[in-house]
């Protein structure tokens, strides 16, 4: 009889080709046209803008601190920290066109 059966379902798995699993992390471009459109509209999060102020002012120890509170974990808040980077990069960007 066996005590631990959860121990030989390891084994009885099926296993997720390594080409399907980076399909899986892909993002499309419906899906990116969708996130685009609804960051339009909703703007950021009070969070992502106190950090984006962090960033402003060349603190990124501290903002990725700040970040990594409000996300939970240190590579979801580095995600983040350079996404919002990007973002005043691309503002820069556009108001150095304008001018």
């Amino acid at each position: 009889m066996n005590l631990y059966p959860q121990k030989t379902d390891l084994y009885n798995q099926t296993q997720i080709a390594p080409a399907a699993i980076g399909q899986l992390q892909r993002l499309t471009k419906h899906t990116k046209f969708v996130r685009d459109m609804i960051r339009e509209v909703c703007g950021f999060a009070p969070y992502e803008r106190r950090a984006m102020e962090l960033l402003k002012v060349s603190k990124d120890k501290r903002a990725l601190k700040f970040i990594k509170k409000r996300v939970g974990t240190h590579i979801r808040a580095k995600r983040k920290r350079e996404e919002l980077s990007s973002v005043l990069a691309a503002m820069r960007k556009a108001a150095a066109k304008k001018d």
